[in-house]
């Protein structure tokens, strides 16, 4: 690998990844390429093999999300390496990948069950945009299978913890609605616990034993959000070599969750509002009706009465969305929830990190119960998982949260303030660090961040160009 991406991955900032991708391909130069644009444009883990043996081989000791696969390999047809991959895993998502491409064998990749055919040379922004489907349609299957699995061994309600007034009035709210077919619209701040309501409305639901499939509509552009939704057809754009099933079909008598749905484009807003009144809807390029039965539940942290005022949402599809609207609260308003959700995230990471049981002390409670949780209940569940992590043994102290929460200032800060640097030195670092750890819990969302600051956009743009913060990209959540 060249010096200069060497360095570059060296100075650049950690980023969370997108997803895992094998790449089998006999040519370096093939592989180093792919290897680099997915790690340093798409964020992703990637490993790589130089023939069908060892690509197999590594298959069979970890699972990836993906698999780029070139059509002829030194010691095997790529098609009858394809064919294997699905023996072993019948949902393996597989990009097939060649510089000799024929129609004849484009058919055959896909019949034998690859998600597209993508010829050399290839265009990055498609080849990203078609691993980020790829990758959206392989994790909406896994979830299924495994709330299925979920549904055999624990109640529907486990993972939403709450005792206060307000949640018990919530999950009342949840075994009301969870059997009717109406649109559920949930309200609330990011990390209030959106997606576990809206999986308890669907397992408490007839649909509970059909598809639950969850869109993060806020992480995807209007094109491919619009492909991902309602599928397309062959030929529908340039990269579409196949035609391919939208998650609608996938959650066709089950339920589909849309979060963010205040990100979507008057456009894909006109198009879900059919799917509502009509169940109907058309792939793109596709002249043919598709109907299907799901249940839609959708979700925002903004608010949609006045994106209607806008003019950023339609409101007939806010009317049709909040037929049941469910306003979940900031964990700072129900405090009294908190010891319960520590005792509950403890025991989750202490059995995953395979420890000792541990326990808060009194002081660290004490300083988790003063803290205001702009991230919610996120927030504090990562928090206790990091404590867990750090703690040596089976007591969680003040020292191992997070400075914010500990009343330190970060190690950053401290060390900012040594005997030599200025106050206005020390002041500007502690400030940096502040809008940095906001930036990572809103996941590098400015507009979220400032709200979250309660300044205005322009502001915290300001201190961002002043302060010398280098803004990541954010994450694929799907």
């Amino acid at each position: 690998m060249p010096d200069a991406v060497m360095q570059r991955r060296a100075t650049q900032p950690e980023t969370k990844s997108s997803g895992s991708v094998l790449i089998i391909d006999d040519e370096a130069a093939i592989r180093e390429s792919l290897q680099t644009l997915l790690q340093d444009e798409g964020h992703y883990r990637v490993d790589t093999a130089s023939d069908a043996a060892e690509g197999l081989q590594k298959l069979d000791q970890g699972p990836f999300d993906l698999v780029l696969l070139d059509l002829a390999l030194p010691d095997r047809n790529g098609l009858e390496v394809l064919r294997d991959i699905h023996e072993r895993d019948p949902q393996q998502a597989v990009i097939m990948i060649t510089a000799y491409g024929t129609k004849d064998n484009e058919n055959k990749a896909i019949e034998g069950g690859a998600v597209n055919f993508i010829q050399k040379p290839w265009t990055n922004e498609k080849l990203l945009a078609d691993v980020r489907s790829s990758i959206t349609r392989r994790r909406a299957e896994e979830e299924n299978v495994q709330l299925k699995r979920a549904l055999k061994e624990r109640a529907s309600y486990e993972n939403i913890v709450g005792k206060s007034e307000t949640m018990q009035r919530i999950f009342d709210l949840v075994e009301q609605v969870a059997p009717t077919r109406s649109t559920v619209l949930l309200q609330g701040e990011s990390g209030t616990g959106k997606e576990l309501i809206a999986k308890a409305l669907h397992t408490r639901s007839p649909r509970r034993n059909m598809p639950f499939v969850p869109v993060n509509t806020g992480s995807m552009p209007a094109d491919l959000l619009e492909s991902t939704l309602f599928g397309h057809v062959k030929g529908a754009f340039t990269s579409a070599v196949a035609s391919k099933k939208g998650l609608f079909e996938v959650a066709d008598r089950g339920t589909i969750f849309l979060d963010e749905i205040s990100s979507m484009s008057l456009e894909t807003q006109a198009k879900i509002l059919r799917v509502i009144q009509d169940k109907k809807f058309m792939h793109l390029g596709g002249v043919q009706e598709i109907q299907v039965d799901v249940r839609i539940i959708a979700a925002t942290n903004t608010d949609l009465k006045q994106e209607v005022k806008e003019g950023r949402f339609r409101d007939d599809l806010f009317y049709r969305l909040a037929v049941i609207t469910i306003d979940l609260p900031p964990l700072r308003s129900r405090r009294q929830d908190i010891p319960l959700l520590v005792t509950h995230f403890l025991k989750k990471f202490c059995r995953e990190n395979t420890k000792s049981l541990c326990e808060m002390s009194t002081e660290a409670m004490r300083r988790l119960d003063g803290y205001n949780w702009p991230g919610n209940v996120r927030e504090l569940e990562n928090v206790i998982e990091r404590a867990v992590v750090l703690s040596p043994g089976t007591a969680i102290t003040p020292d191992l949260l997070p400075g914010p929460i500990s009343g330190r200032l970060n190690d950053l800060a401290m060390s900012a303030a040594l005997p030599d640097a200025s106050l206005d030195d020390v002041l500007k670092e502690f400030e940096r660090r502040l809008i940095v750890d906001k930036l990572e819990k809103c996941d590098w969302n400015q507009t979220e961040a400032a709200k979250q600051f309660s300044v205005a956009l322009s502001t915290l743009n300001q201190k961002i160009k002043r302060l010398n913060i280098e803004i990541r990209k954010r994450s694929a959540k799907e």
